[in-house]
């Protein structure tokens, strides 16, 4: 058999294997679970988020009781009000005033110590010589909050500022500034797209040879076909199945924000340097990528193991492995020309991630067909690397594989 004719007999086979394991798979009722898979986190991500917001509004800004006279209250209230617009919805503290007592110390820790209408501090002495009391630190937030609207209130009560111009106010549609945080926004957004639906999706396939390898199907499937089809169509079955999940969910997400958005598609934010469209073809064909890269060591992992326990022994490192790719291809995120963001671009496991990054940031489309095709080199190699590895140590063909520390066999004489 010549080596065209085996390379046609080995994607022939693959494509066998991966349209029965996508038939198989695309046709069962558990698949409906598992397009509704992602509102169970979105759910949980918009309980939690209410219940955060309520939270927050519930506790309210510090509350500082101020012992001084109405003028010198005045005075710090405005300047609270003033610098309060720095602060938004949520102002740095709350001032409440209370008359001088003819015993401050008892005053103060009165104050301090109620329960009904707590406080995190007590003012004292006014604008000429203020003291500070509470359960915070010298350099804390409140500490040097309350600094500073001492020294507003002393400069406005010390002499009048002189009638200002009206501040004046002309929005734009975009400045250089806020549309490079956006787009370094986008890349971190799109890294962690493809991060989270890899890390979800890639599992399947080590579960999937577990369980083919208990029931003997590979094995049987082995005695027939080349090993490398195996691989090769287990693979790109899982990745269409995936994408058929990936396309509904992005149907419904663009239907969601048509809805939502008053603006529809319209209200976006600035496209990424190459533009929406190159940008969304990118980022599905760097999932594509990505998940073949971390899918195949999955195969080659999940073709290793001989139980559900290693399996799961396995999981743990394997996702910690993946959240340390993440940090390193957040390299490219703000200096995608550094030297980090480079070697994260050309080192394969991250390069995926690294490149969608790219795409919000720069406008050549050149350096993404070199790195899909050296992505694909790697995901061959990957491919070859997990094949031979099964042969020797599970099919027992050809020189079994021997780690360094392990102890050579020797006949039985």
């Amino acid at each position: 058999m010549t080596r065209a004719e085996r390379l046609r007999w080995t994607l022939r086979s693959a494509y066998t294997v991966g349209r029965r394991d996508f038939m198989a798979t695309v046709m069962s009722k558990v698949f409906l679970l598992f397009l509704l898979a992602p509102l169970f986190p979105l759910a949980v991500g918009l309980a939690s988020g209410s219940m955060g917001e309520r939270l927050v509004e519930s506790s309210g800004p510090p509350k500082v009781a101020v012992v001084a006279d109405e003028e010198s209250f005045a005075a710090l209230e405005a300047a609270r009000e003033r610098l309060g617009l720095l602060a938004g919805d949520r102002p740095f503290v709350e001032l409440v005033r209370y008359d001088a007592a003819a015993d401050p110390a008892a005053q103060r820790e009165a104050l301090l110590a109620a329960e009904d209408d707590p406080v995190v501090g007590v003012l004292e002495g006014g604008l000429e010589s203020p003291h500070y009391y509470g359960a915070t630190e010298e350099d804390g937030r409140v500490a040097r909050t309350l600094a500073t609207f001492v020294e507003t209130a002393r400069h406005s009560l010390a002499q009048a500022p002189p009638e200002p111009a009206p501040f004046q106010f002309t929005s734009t549609e975009q400045s250089g500034g806020t549309t490079s945080k956006i787009r370094e926004l986008m890349g971190l957004g799109g890294q962690m797209v493809i991060f989270v639906l890899v890390l979800l999706l890639a599992g399947m396939i080590m579960s999937q040879m577990l369980e083919e390898k208990g029931n003997k199907v590979i094995e049987v499937l082995a005695s027939s076909i080349p090993v490398d089809a195996i691989f090769l169509g287990k693979l790109f079955a899982m990745l269409a199945i995936s994408l058929v999940g990936i396309t509904v969910w992005i149907g419904a997400g663009i239907v969601g924000i048509s809805l939502w958005l008053d603006e529809g598609l319209a209200g976006l934010p600035p496209p990424p340097a190459v533009g929406w469209t190159a940008f969304v073809v990118l980022l599905v064909v760097y999932f594509a990528m990505n998940y073949l890269l971390i899918g195949a060591a999955f195969l080659g992992i999940g073709a290793q193991a001989s139980t559900v326990r290693e399996v799961q022994t396995l999981s743990m490192p394997i996702s910690m492995g993946q959240i340390i790719l993440l940090f390193a291809a957040q390299a490219m995120i703000g200096a995608p020309t550094s030297t980090e963001a480079i070697a994260a671009a050309v080192f394969p496991l991250t390069s995926p991630l690294a490149m969608i990054a790219f795409a919000t940031q720069r406008p050549e489309i050149w350096p993404h067909l070199a790195a899909i095709a050296w992505q694909g080199l790697w995901v061959v190699l990957i491919l070859k690397l997990a094949a031979r590895f099964f042969r020797r140590s599970v099919m027992k063909s050809g020189r079994p594989f021997r780690w360094p520390w392990q102890k050579k066999e020797t006949a039985p004489v």
